[in-house]
């Protein structure tokens, strides 16, 4: 499957439809939708916000590919390049305070982090590429 959609919010909401609807016909269990919709949700949404932030008629590729026990994804983008051209650190957020004092934001790379394998970012002349794999849940190991 590939898509290649503006990016802007409303644009993004339509490709998750169209990437959930696509994906449909593989049997995919609940859980399986669930994590591709987060991750695709919080990756699209980062580019969106981020690397077009100043850049207002930029384009999104998204690319999946069918492996034999998982889903191979590509997004591509022409915006500004991750903070110093690597992906952000693993991290954790403390969330045994007051629910007042939790933080807003700031999940979206490790919840990214969490539920993807073989996540790779590489910067390309003016070309954003991140690569990762979903692993279906017949093939996971408890």
């Amino acid at each position: 499957m590939r898509l290649v959609f503006p990016a802007r919010p409303m644009a993004v909401r339509r490709a998750l439809q169209a990437s959930m609807t696509g994906l449909s016909r593989l049997n995919l269990t609940a859980d399986e939708r669930g994590v591709i919709e987060i991750v695709l949700a919080e990756v699209l949404n980062n580019v969106v916000e981020h690397a077009y932030d100043h850049h207002k008629d930029g384009v999104i590729e998204l690319q999946v590919r069918r492996m034999q026990d998982s889903l191979s994804f590509t997004v591509l983008d022409d915006g500004v390049p991750l903070p110093k051209g690597n992906l952000p650190e693993h991290t954790r957020n403390k969330l045994d305070g007051p629910v007042e004092e939790l933080p807003e934001g700031g999940f979206g790379w490790s919840l990214i982090q969490d539920l993807t394998r073989d996540l790779h970012y590489v910067r390309s002349d003016v070309r954003n590429r991140l690569d990762f794999t979903i692993v279906l849940a017949d093939t996971r190991i408890s």
